[in-house]
């Protein structure tokens, strides 16, 4: 018996109703249910579903860490006969592989660690508490009172397939009045067949719908209709459907059309995603409601293929996310960077569906790099706290510890070491051997320093001390195990590098070790924050030893252009150079204080000589950070508006409403966050807004108005109050307007705007207004 009491089930892996009738005989005063439908579950009570939740509950490792949701339901009850019941799907928990479902690609080694599922069966818990205006309390779990029933969603892939039957749909299921004599009563789960996770109660934003978009019909093609959402997305399909008794419906979902106007589900150089919505009609001649339920599909367009005589109205897609409450806002005259704001968070949001996913097509899984890469831009446009909160709680969950293992091809048992992070969490699918000739995907320290880097980022937007304490003691543990994967010449190399690099100049040496001392470096912070004085000072003196030996061996004097610069230790033929080899030192105080000079220059040459972004997810965000930070704000703005790709712009240009995965027309993921940090220059870079203490307790208010925008607004809500930004351009001069909140110390400095203009301070009007 688990802390919600018994778990139930009906003896499947299939969907499944559970329904319980209880009797009210007093006045309540308060009432509130904690359920938890495993893998994926919809809570209703009297016929209504409770709340507006989709997808409940998170997806953790449901070995180790199982969420619930606490709804309060008082209104829902009322005197008499009442009917609580749930819903319950597959979700991760049983994965089903029918259509599309994650496969490694061939130019893998097959995983001799496949996916497993958690149970042999979906299972159901339920408390129900109910306090009456007299003072007694009841407390109703589910157990053989309850009766279940094969649910009319006969298949449901986490991939975005579902298979609807009709014919088993059970109107009024959930209301007194139904007959229920047909279902069987629940059966409780066995204590060895119990989950086995620790329950807590759900801490991050439910999944809920963000907004509804109206099918455009385009043509018809190959016997199929063709609709337009007009926006990618994760989303959830619903549409009325009549014709007759055991006739299929089928809805084909796609980011893309191919040349004659069919969805393309061919995902580049990777698999044919084969992912499909199947309605079978379950009456004759009577419009039917269809919806999905435990699962979403992905993408901007659908092909429907229905028999002649079947009629389809009102095809809608609910887009969802886990990131529906907005915190940040940009708008200006130059409608090419709202368009590239729009791609990164639309891209977010898709990506946000209680766990932080790479992508909603492919692999739907819970790559970690993103989660401090990109935390800045997401943080300024989302409330990221307690979404945060979950990613690192998911990372501690996953942290191995010495008893860890996996299988080799040989099946041999492999332990990977106390302290790894894996670069999923949680992780369903884990390809823990490395790739011959590309590194390993499991133990990646731009991806595993989430729990280090991610902690920052979150302890500066929310100020917030506890995420310090919860996450470093994992921290520590990392950074021990990262000890044990230095190098002889004292380097961190068997990762991925700057990953997503155009030219695949990776730079394993100098990009991961800029990590490791990151990595110390912060927790060096943390340790003071903390009062660990001691580790405070061990971690400052590894960070330096780690600072002194890449200095000497990646630091070099270019004799031809008369700088001293950072050389990629991978090229030992030549000195060569990339942005994110001269950035990251650069960012992270790598650089010697005397040769900080010449490595700007060299930064600033190897911007010049490419005239665009080159660099993969992992430099960028530096890349585009320390070019913000050097006064490099033009060619900032000249590469992100470039007409060809490696170039946000050329996203808008091919007609995407996301992001897409690599600097590519039609790259193998149509929405991908991952390169998206061009939004935290938006705030810190255009608007300025810069904390200098956690929280946005003080800060720097630095504009810059780029060439092309005569006047742009910023609003962000900070936990300290709306801070707000507004630079227009007039004949004379300029006028800013801030407004800071109450208590907020701050420093405004127009430096930028008199060089964006080449104008003098005297000729903008600043305009301040404090919130009281």
């Amino acid at each position: 018996m688990g802390i919600l009491g018994n778990w139930i089930t009906n003896k499947t892996a299939k969907p499944f109703y559970a329904r319980r009738i209880i009797k009210i005989c007093k006045q309540v005063l308060h009432a509130e249910a904690k359920v938890c439908g495993l893998g994926q579950f919809h809570f209703y009570i009297n016929g209504c579903k409770v709340e507006d939740h989709e997808l409940d509950p998170g997806w953790t490792d449901y070995h180790k860490l199982i969420e619930y949701v606490t709804f309060d339901v008082t209104s829902y009850l009322k005197e008499g006969e009442n009917v609580i019941g749930a819903e319950v799907g597959n979700g991760w928990f049983y994965k089903m592989d029918e259509h599309y479902t994650f496969k490694f690609p061939e130019f893998m080694p097959p995983n001799p660690n496949p996916y497993k599922p958690f149970g042999k069966e979906l299972v159901l818990a339920v408390e129900l508490t109910i306090t009456y205006v007299d003072g007694t309390v009841e407390v109703i779990h589910a157990d053989e009172d309850f009766l279940v029933k094969e649910h009319p969603v006969v298949m449901s892939n986490v991939y975005g397939s579902e298979t609807i039957d009709g014919r088993k749909n059970q109107d009024g299921w959930c209301t007194a009045g139904f007959n229920a004599t047909s279902w069987e009563n629940a059966s409780i789960v066995t204590k060895e067949k119990e989950p086995t996770g620790r329950m807590i109660d759900q801490i991050q934003p439910p999944v809920k719908v963000l907004h509804s978009y109206q099918g455009e019909y385009l043509n018809n093609v190959q016997s199929k209709d063709i609709y337009d959402f007009t926006q990618n997305m994760s989303g959830i399909l619903e549409f009325e459907v009549k014709g007759k008794v055991g006739d299929a419906i089928h809805l084909y979902p796609a980011e893309k059309l191919t040349k004659n106007g069919d969805v393309d589900q061919m995902a580049k150089g990777w698999v044919n995603l084969d992912s499909c919505i199947t309605y079978i009609i379950g009456q004759d001649d009577v419009w039917e409601t269809c919806r999905m339920k435990f699962t979403y599909f992905a993408g901007r367009y659908v092909a429907v293929e229905k028999p002649e005589n079947c009629e389809m109205r009102n095809l809608t897609a609910h887009a969802i996310s886990s990131a529906y409450e907005t915190d940040g806002t940009f708008t200006c005259d130059d409608k090419r960077y709202e368009q590239i704001y729009s791609l990164v968070e639309k891209a977010v949001e898709a990506n946000m569906v209680s766990v932080h996913t790479d992508c909603p097509t492919i692999e739907r899984f819970a790559w970690q790099e993103p989660n401090h890469l990109m935390a800045p831009s997401i943080m300024y446009m989302k409330n990221g706290r307690k979404l945060w909160e979950k990613f690192l709680l998911d990372m501690r969950t996953a942290q191995h510890t010495e008893q860890d293992y996996f299988y080799d091809f040989a099946g041999n048992r492999v332990y990977p070491r106390d302290g790894l992070m894996p670069s999923q969490c949680p992780c369903y699918i884990p390809n823990v051997l490395p790739v011959p000739g590309m590194g390993s995907f499991y133990d990646i320290i731009g991806w595993g320093s989430t729990c280090i880097l991610g902690t920052y980022w979150h302890y500066m937007f929310y100020g917030d001390k506890k995420i310090i304490e919860d996450n470093y003691d994992a921290g520590m543990r990392y950074l021990e195990h990262l000890k044990t994967k230095v190098t002889e010449e004292g380097f961190i190399n068997h990762g991925l590098g700057d990953w997503g690099n155009p030219k695949n100049e990776l730079a394993r040496e100098n990009i991961e070790t800029a990590f490791l001392y990151a990595d110390a470096v912060t927790l060096a912070k943390f340790a003071e924050i903390l009062e660990k004085l001691e580790d405070k000072k061990k971690l400052e003196a590894y960070a330096e030893q780690v600072k002194k030996n890449y200095n000497e061996k990646l630091l070099v004097w270019n004799a031809e252009k008369g700088y001293w610069c950072y050389r990629a230790w991978d090229h030992a033929d030549e000195l060569f150079m990339t942005q994110a080899v001269e950035a990251l030192p650069l960012y992270w105080g790598l650089v010697p204080e005397d040769k900080e000079v010449d490595v700007v220059k060299a930064f600033y040459d190897a911007l010049e000589t490419e005239g665009a972004f080159v660099s993969g997810e992992i430099g960028l965000p530096y890349v585009i950070q320390t070019a913000r930070k050097y006064q490099m704000n033009n060619l900032i703005c000249q590469f992100i508006l470039r007409k060809e790709h490696p170039s946000y712009y050329a996203f808008v240009l091919d007609g995407e409403t996301t992001l897409g995965e690599y600097w590519e027309t039609n790259p193998r993921s149509h929405c991908h966050d991952m390169m998206g940090h061009i939004v935290e220059w938006y705030y810190n870079g255009i608007a300025g807004i810069q904390a200098e203490k956690p929280g946005f307790r003080k800060i720097k208010i630095c504009p810059y108005l780029p060439e092309s925008i005569h006047e742009f607004k910023c609003i962000y809500r900070s936990v300290a109050g709306e801070i707000s930004v507004q630079v227009k351009e007039e004949q004379d001069g300029m006028v800013l307007q801030v407004k800071v909140p109450k208590g907020v110390e701050y420093q405004i400095d127009t430096t930028n705007l008199e060089g964006s203009r080449e104008i003098t301070a005297e000729k903008i009007k600043i305009y301040q207004v404090i919130v009281r």
